[in-house]
């Protein structure tokens, strides 16, 4: 499968990793060449090397998205840390390159139940983060371990 991944701070940059150890051609796009550095981080040799693709520009640019590949995604990550852009930039692969499978990480829980009711599939890290806490406190409250 060919993944692109827009977005390669923290969340993309280990997606990225991930997605090749696992045998998926993967392509990166990001408007930071230090994050080429980021992707490399823990791997046995270099990012284009183990077969990556990286690719600095602009996410909202055409040009920069066709470049990294979208055209030949199978599926779309956006995980940029602007909501605005990762929503924007979902649709376009959705609508405009018709990629198959495209996902858009958005931090407001709000708006990404919204999208999400819209039809988008959105990861919300920030409702995911709650819920894990949540739990937590409950698993400490019902041992007696909160007191």
């Amino acid at each position: 499968m060919f993944v692109l991944i827009v977005g390669c701070g923290r969340v993309g940059s280990m997606l990225a990793r991930s997605m090749m150890r696992d045998g998926h051609t993967v392509s990166c796009l990001d408007q930071d060449p230090e994050s080429h550095a980021r992707v490399e981080v823990g791997l046995d040799g270099g990012w284009e090397e183990l077969g990556g693709s990286f690719t600095v520009g602009a996410a909202l640019e055409t040009r920069a998205l066709e470049t990294a590949g979208i055209k030949q995604a199978d599926a779309f990550v956006a995980a940029t840390n602007g909501d605005n852009t990762n929503i924007v930039i979902a649709q376009i692969a959705r609508k405009r390159y018709r990629v198959d499978t495209v996902i858009a990480r958005i931090l407001d829980p709000l708006r990404a139940e919204w999208y999400s009711q819209q039809g988008m599939h959105t990861i919300c890290p920030t409702s995911v983060s709650v819920g894990m806490l949540e739990n937590e406190i409950r698993a400490a409250a019902s041992t007696g371990n909160g007191d």
